[in-house]
């Protein structure tokens, strides 16, 4: 696999990332998961265009999404990474789920994907997210009529 095969430790570091984003994705804190990113990141999804820096992809996909859904977590058990061979670049792909509200306010099954490529200045530095693919399965309704206020 072109030694990005990922040493034990830094797929613990890249579940543990996760782990922590969901948490905030479903407290709707984006206060909170700013910290797991690069303010220079890169994101797209089934939801938004491409957009470039942290404070876009906060205003045009994380708003625009995370009130308005429930239960979101990622199944860390599909977790699937890799690391490059100096350890500063990784990537990881995992499956997630949350609930979708309709506009009847009844749930349905939100279930999706994402990607996220990591880099960090030096080895043992907390990894940082440097660009999302975040996206829904094929056939999932787009929208969601939550209202979840903000948390901080």
């Amino acid at each position: 696999m072109l030694g990005y095969e990922a040493p034990a430790e830094e797929v613990t570091a890249i579940r543990d990332w996760f782990a922590t984003w969901d948490k905030h994705v479903d407290a709707v804190n984006f206060t909170a998961a700013r910290d797991l990113f690069d303010t220079d990141v890169i994101g797209f999804g089934t939801f938004m265009d491409t957009v470039d820096g942290l404070d876009k992809l906060e205003q045009r996909q994380w708003r625009s999404i995370w009130p308005t859904i429930e239960g979101f977590k990622f199944n860390l058990d599909t977790l699937r990474a890799g690391v490059s061979p100096d350890g500063l670049m990784a990537f990881g792909v995992v499956t997630w789920q949350s609930k979708g509200i309709d506009d009847t306010g009844g749930y349905y099954p939100r279930p999706g994907r994402a990607t996220v490529l990591f880099g960090r200045a030096k080895r043992g530095d907390p990894w940082k997210g440097l660009h999302t693919h975040i996206s829904l399965n094929p056939g999932t309704p787009q929208k969601s009529y939550g209202d979840r206020p903000e948390t901080k």
